[in-house]
């Protein structure tokens, strides 16, 4: 029952799913492609639990952009966490999430 949503500049709006955004509703990880100047400021997770009807706030993480041009220690990969074995109903949808990460 948990679901997780970002939040910019402590507005009540949420980042908005987009070709370069992307929530991982397994982790709760929010995932910028390409970060652009308008980018930059403060984002806030939220996790609801709406079994129980509740939702908490995490602290501000910044986002801030380099000067110098350093991307810092990234190879390339790919992140993959599937479970060994995924079972799904007949008819269900199933979402399996994988990154790639690098230069």
């Amino acid at each position: 029952g948990l679901s997780y949503a970002w939040i910019f500049n402590n507005n009540t709006l949420y980042v908005q799913e987009d070709s370069r955004r992307f929530v991982s509703q397994e982790t709760g990880n929010l995932y910028i492609a390409k970060v652009e100047p308008t980018d930059v400021g403060n984002y806030t997770c939220l996790v609801t639990n709406s079994k129980a009807e509740q939702s908490v706030r995490g602290p501000p993480t910044p986002l801030t952009l380099r000067s110098d041009g350093v991307m810092g220690e990234y190879e390339p990969k790919i992140e993959v966490r599937f479970p060994e074995t995924t079972y799904a109903a007949k008819g269900s949808s199933v979402k399996l999430e994988c990154f790639a990460l690098g230069k």
